[in-house]
């Protein structure tokens, strides 16, 4: 179970009385560089640093094709061998289902679920999931409704989704048993990126331990072997820094003037950040301009760490895929995509959810703008073009990054505000405290107890 955003330092109260219960057999995990998502996730799973598995963040820019994609979903894009092909080889009848971690399609698992929405001719964006086999989507969206989409992510973002998700991880086990089975739970993303971690989120630890406690009663009533583990811990941010707006300044950035509005042109762009929560790769077109670039970045307030080829070597993330510089931010900030200077000029998506459109992180896009009056109203109407046929764009989402109160991406410097694992059993968990490439051979020792 990846309870996302999960730290030490988030239990030990009332509000969390079913993972307080495991602490006893808990270690911290030292995380890696960049700490998010998709890298963190394929560290576990491989027990390789970003250098060896390819997954330099949640996103990158793809040289080949001269974009910027975040939030692929092909587990093709994951090099070298996961966790169940060592499985199978010690177990042919080793069997794997994932529920919605990342990178779960065009995998060799045997039962996998992922968020996936319906994009149409038109225009419209539909919630919905991709299933394999494809009969199951079918079968759950009956038992359980349409998938949550817009629960998932975005300013309505809530437990709704980790709840459904526990829901078919239960139907899942109960159908099929597999031996070993990834449950991804991501509400606490949200509350902690949103209020920050000493903002107002006990009712939201309230409603995620509830789940687990259903979820682990669920499982351990069945035999399983449980593990809880995070992939990073969110630390409070007041500050956000805009690397882009800053290579810019300095004439190194290429922009598009389209009907008004400013699309940053990578191919063209002597330099150009990918910003991804507290870390960006910054992509060089000329080598003979990198010490240029990295001189830019020398002495910016809110930037701890200017990473060059040495550096990159240094923290396990000197792969072809990553910016030729990489920056790191200081404990208290977080780095934006945004390149425009007027609000005006920013792309049509930037106040629009759209994550596969932005060439970078946005979390701005959990908040609603709060200078739009009557945002129910705006929304429902909204709604209402789309019930219709109508073209339409939601267009709530703030340009403030001032809003966001929590991020991720560095390392912690507090041990305990970093990510942890807590396990059923205790005699399998070894030191009380791990690399994030330990944590391959943890699962492992819980899959296969009699070989160690």
């Amino acid at each position: 179970m990846n309870v996302v955003g999960l730290t030490r330092a988030l239990l030990g109260s009332p509000a969390t009385p079913n993972l307080n219960a495991l602490l006893a057999g808990s270690a911290t995990i030292r995380t890696i560089t960049p700490a998010v998502t998709c890298a963190v996730q394929s560290t576990y799973l491989t027990g390789k640093l970003p250098a060896g598995h390819g997954i330099v963040g949640n996103g990158w820019y793809f040289r080949d094709l001269g974009e910027v994609l975040f939030w692929r979903q092909s587990n093709r894009l994951v090099q070298g061998e996961k966790i169940w092909h060592e499985a199978r080889r010690r177990d042919p009848g080793f069997t794997v289902a994932n529920t919605c971690w990342w990178y779960a399609m065009n995998s060799e698992g045997d039962w996998t679920l992922t968020p996936r929405p319906l994009y149409c001719a038109d225009g419209k964006k539909l919630p919905d999931c991709y299933t394999a086999p494809l009969e199951m989507r079918e079968r759950f969206n009956r038992a359980f409704g349409q998938f949550p989409l817009f629960q998932f992510w975005g300013p309505a973002a809530s437990i709704r989704s980790s709840e459904w998700i526990g829901r078919a991880a239960m139907a899942i086990e109960t159908e099929y048993q597999p031996t070993l089975h990834l449950v991804y739970l991501p509400h606490l993303d949200y509350c902690l990126q949103r209020a920050g971690p000493a903002g107002e989120i006990g009712q939201d630890l309230r409603q995620i331990d509830t789940l687990c406690g259903e979820l682990i009663d669920f499982f351990s009533n069945r035999g399983c072997r449980l593990i809880v583990l995070s992939e990073y811990g969110i630390t409070p941010v007041s500050r956000a820094v805009h690397p882009n707006r800053i290579l810019r300044e300095a004439g190194l950035l290429s922009l598009k003037l389209d009907l008004g509005r400013e699309y940053l042109e990578p191919y063209t762009s002597r330099a150009f950040a990918v910003a991804d929560h507290q870390l960006a790769h910054l992509y060089v077109r000329d080598k003979r301009d990198i010490p240029a670039v990295k001189e830019i970045f020398s002495d910016v307030p809110g930037i701890e760490m200017v990473l060059g080829d040495e550096e990159k070597k240094q923290m396990g993330l000197d792969h072809e895929r990553a910016g030729e510089v990489v920056l790191i931010a200081a404990a208290d900030s977080w780095l934006t995509y945004y390149w425009w200077l007027d609000d005006a000029r920013a792309p049509d998506y930037a106040r629009t959810v759209n994550i596969h459109a932005k060439p970078g992180y946005d979390p701005c896009e959990l908040f609603l703008d709060p200078e739009i009056r009557f945002p129910k109203v705006r929304i429902g109407w909204t709604l209402a073009k789309k019930a219709a046929g109508f073209r339409y764009l939601m267009d709530v989402i703030p340009l403030d990054p001032t809003l966001v109160k929590g991020s991720h991406g560095r390392v912690t410097d507090d041990p305990e505000a970093g990510p942890l694992v807590m396990t059923s059993e205790p005699a399998l968990l070894g030191a009380g405290s791990l690399e994030a490439t330990d944590v391959y051979a943890l699962l492992l020792r819980h899959l296969f107890p009699e070989s160690e």
